[in-house]
């Protein structure tokens, strides 16, 4: 058999979770023995996350030192390190389809995670924590919201989530917003402009359990930036949550269910000629990849996949349409922008750090490095200081810009991420710049803010 790297594009078979060998124990046993000897002879992820110098180690602490040497049981180690940010697929591993040897390293785990899922296996503090939706009833609702904030910071609280839901006392924790975004967004723009060459000339707005629940004010930058551009905008008319936090547990039943409260409402804007844009890169992919994938024969499905966009994608098309403002009238100084994993392997480019580019007197460190956090690992006491140990390379990066100058403000279109680059900052003491969205900072570059 060919043991060259594949020089073609990656591409994705779809997941076959209603399949009946899908849940098969025995069977993703048998596939994890058969990617995790190619893995092991290949090495290349190893710096990427905890899965793959867990594999390796158990591989060299072996009778054998080979992975045949390993026990079946030591496979969940490796499965329960890897929190599905899918750069192995999408930007290191040699051997992926078309390649011959097949490999989805990502997908594998899915499945292993949807069989530990199926038995019982998760916790109710890890359900808990990724039932966005639930967490987010409290927001907006007067007094009640400032409680909770407030009891959630103090020593006690914290010291409970971590003994009860397993949340690390010393992660960074998102506060609920006093007034939602979806409440609190200005209302539709009525207007019309010309379709660009490629980008449609209205707008609907996948708010996102974090953008609605925790931070409104990224999503009214967002608003205020499609005003100044002119472009009309619409909130979706009602929203679930995309499923990426029950992906990430093995849930798939409750990404069922997700998917079919929110594909119907959004394939109705993309059948209107709306751009749907999300500005949490994870519930974009969730849109653009993992549900399509989930269901290749839903045409609904496959409708949302193409009218999606980042909100950056979207921006800069509109300028190659010769549509988007570019006068800027506040420079931005020094900003280390980071590039989230789950943005990367969108396959856009570097569209967000193309636009702040544009702004002058900008100077822009881009850092193509994962943060650490993956949707709660970076929060869960058994992961968090390793979700720092992670992103600790980033940090340093980002805490000096080419010149040698520190960066005036830290990005990362992910807000979690972007939170704990900031707590990373502060643990390492690397100074305290100020955290801003690049949309915040598109905002205030605009003069809108």
């Amino acid at each position: 058999m060919a043991t060259e790297g594949n020089l073609q594009a990656p591409t994705r078979h779809p997941i076959d979770w209603k399949g009946p060998d899908y849940y098969n124990e025995a069977s993703v046993f048998h596939e994890m023995e058969r990617i995790f000897d190619i893995c092991h002879g290949c090495r290349r992820c190893v710096s990427l996350c905890g899965s793959f110098p867990t594999l390796f180690d158990l591989v060299d602490e072996s009778k054998t030192m080979e992975v045949d040497g390993v026990a079946k049981q030591d496979y969940w180690k490796v499965v329960d390190q890897c929190y599905l940010c899918d750069l192995c697929y999408l930007t290191k591993c040699p051997y992926v389809p078309p390649h011959e040897f097949n490999l989805d390293f990502p997908h594998t785990m899915l499945r292993a995670k949807a069989i530990k899922f199926k038995k019982g296996e998760v916790s109710a503090g890890e359900k808990l924590l990724a039932s966005t939706d639930l967490h987010g009833s409290f927001a907006g609702i007067p007094i009640v919201v400032q409680a909770v904030n407030a009891i959630n910071k103090t020593d006690m609280a914290r010291s409970v989530m971590e003994s009860t839901l397993g949340v690390d006392k010393d992660a960074w924790l998102p506060t609920l917003a006093t007034k939602k975004f979806r409440s609190s967004a200005p209302k539709a723009k009525s207007k019309v402009v010309q379709d660009g060459a490629k980008t449609p000339g209205k707008v609907a707005i996948f708010a996102t359990c974090y953008i609605n629940y925790n931070e409104p004010g990224i999503g009214l930058d967002l608003l205020k930036i499609l005003d100044h551009n002119a472009v009309p905008y619409v909130i979706v008319e009602k929203e679930k949550c995309c499923g990426m936090p029950k992906l990430e547990l093995g849930d798939l039943d409750a990404v069922n269910t997700s998917k079919e409260a929110n594909i119907p409402v959004l394939a109705r804007y993309a059948r209107e000629g709306y751009a749907i844009l999300a500005a949490v890169p994870s519930c974009a992919l969730m849109f653009k990849q993992e549900i399509p994938l989930m269901y290749p024969q839903d045409a609904d499905v496959q409708l949302v996949k193409e009218h999606m966009w980042d909100p950056f994608e979207y921006l800069m098309q509109r300028k190659r349409d010769g549509l988007l403002q570019t006068e800027f009238s506040t420079p931005l100084g020094n900003v280390s922008y980071q590039i989230p994993c789950h943005g990367r392997v969108q396959n856009i480019g570097k569209k967000t750090e193309e636009m702040l580019k544009m702004v002058p007197g900008t100077t822009i460190n881009t850092l193509e490095r994962c943060s650490g956090h993956a949707g709660t690992f970076g929060v869960k006491k058994a992961y968090h200081q390793q979700s720092m140990k992670i992103g600790k390379p980033l940090f340093k990066s980002m805490a000096t810009m080419k010149d040698g100058t520190k960066p005036d403000f830290i990005s990362s279109d992910c807000p979690l991420g972007g939170h704990h680059i900031a707590q990373g900052f502060e643990v390492n003491g690397l100074g305290a710049p100020e955290l801003q969205h690049p949309l915040s900072l598109i905002a205030k570059a605009y003069g809108l803010k």
